[in-house]
């Protein structure tokens, strides 16, 4: 198992709010902790291909953007076509992640993972149905779980009784 150096942990903390939105994230980074840009941008491509981070990418504020629901909508998809379909997904504008995952048989049977947004949840079905209908006959399966509650200060995770889901419920 890889194991993280103290530039790696000082690296992760610097960027965990995530990167400033400047022309040059990376240099202002590196400027915080005493190194180049090109020093932050070539240890996080390191950390990647050691399979120390998945992936650096963009966290949209959904609600700021006007996207009040959110969905995962997840996909069976021919292996043969995913790849060429799933950068069409991933291009929607209400979709902010598009994911290809190993299926997990015989119970979990989706390789294509979405989440999708809207103002409604009658916005974020029809997203879905877009996908859908993008996806064609490349699709074997799917199945949309929709996001219904925030907890705000929990201290454990319990289930909701359905008086507190109703109260959640958007």
């Amino acid at each position: 198992m890889q194991r993280l150096g103290p530039f790696d942990r000082r690296l992760i903390a610097a960027t965990r709010s995530g990167l400033p939105l400047v022309s040059r994230p990376f240099d202002v980074v590196g400027a915080a902790l005493g190194v180049s840009g090109e020093v932050v941008r070539e240890r996080l491509s390191g950390m990647q291909r050691e399979g120390l981070l998945r992936r650096v990418g963009a966290a949209p504020n959904r609600e700021r953007l006007g996207f009040v629901v959110s969905a995962l909508a997840v996909w069976d998809v021919d292996d043969t076509r995913i790849d060429e379909l799933g950068a069409k997904v991933g291009a929607l504008d209400r979709v902010s992640h598009c994911h290809r995952r190993p299926r997990r048989l015989p119970d979990w049977p989706y390789n294509l993972f979405t989440l999708v947004h809207g103002a409604s949840r009658a916005e974020a079905e029809r997203v879905a149905l877009q996908i859908l209908c993008l996806l064609a006959d490349a699709c074997r399966g799917q199945d949309l779980l929709f996001l219904t509650a925030v907890l705000k200060h929990a201290t454990a995770w319990q289930p909701l009784d359905e008086a507190d889901a109703a109260d959640a419920a958007p």
